[in-house]
């Protein structure tokens, strides 16, 4: 019997999510421009062929990695916004933000890797540009939401915020018994009260 077109989508998605996997682990081990297709390909345990015809190269696959992860922030702060109330806005960007690190922290090094590459570096600078631009909505989002919560400095705040937020994933992406549950709670508490502070 066939497949539907379904269960094919659901292969399909769960073999880009392998090879997106693999490729972060390889581009974070040898840098991006010494990983090859092949090292993906071995990494994934798929067919190099099988990469070529999800993507159009190495650079493709970044590209693609690059948009999901944009799309995942994108998607932290819509799901953010459909609640009327600004501190409970912030309590699902925590909840949203660290939950994406705890299930994937080597991801989040990729990432804080990829934005501190050179300028010089054209391939790469273009798209830590693409990650830094969606950062930026999701920081004047912040901003916005600071400034409803009727904090004296909605910047500051909303930068002490996100420097919590990313000291939080670094610790997890290097320390993999990172309490982020029980930090998540203390965050909770400091940034989403029914006043703020």
């Amino acid at each position: 019997m066939p497949r539907s077109r379904e269960e094919n989508e659901r292969i399909r998605q769960s073999a880009m999510a392998n090879i997106g996997s693999a490729a972060m682990e390889v581009f974070l081990e040898r840098g991006y421009h010494a990983a090859s297709i092949e090292d993906i390909a071995k990494r994934a345990g798929v067919a190099k062929g099988l990469i070529y015809n999800y993507y159009r190269g190495k650079e493709g696959l970044l590209a693609e990695i690059v948009r999901a992860r944009t799309d995942e922030i994108a998607g932290v702060i819509e799901e953010a916004a459909a609640s009327p109330e600004p501190s409970e806005q912030l309590r699902r960007i925590v909840e949203g933000a660290l939950g994406h690190i705890d299930r994937n922290p080597k991801a989040y090094r990729f990432f804080l890797h990829l934005q501190t590459q050179p300028e010089e570096d054209k391939v790469l600078s273009k798209y830590s540009e693409m990650l830094n631009k969606e950062m930026s909505r999701q920081f004047e989002t912040q901003c916005d939401i600071f400034r409803r919560m009727g904090a004296e400095e909605p910047v500051l705040r909303s930068l002490y915020f996100s420097s919590t937020l990313h000291g939080v994933m670094l610790m997890k992406s290097v320390y993999p018994g990172y309490p982020v549950e029980e930090i998540q709670a203390l965050i909770i508490r400091e940034f989403c009260p029914d006043r703020p502070r």
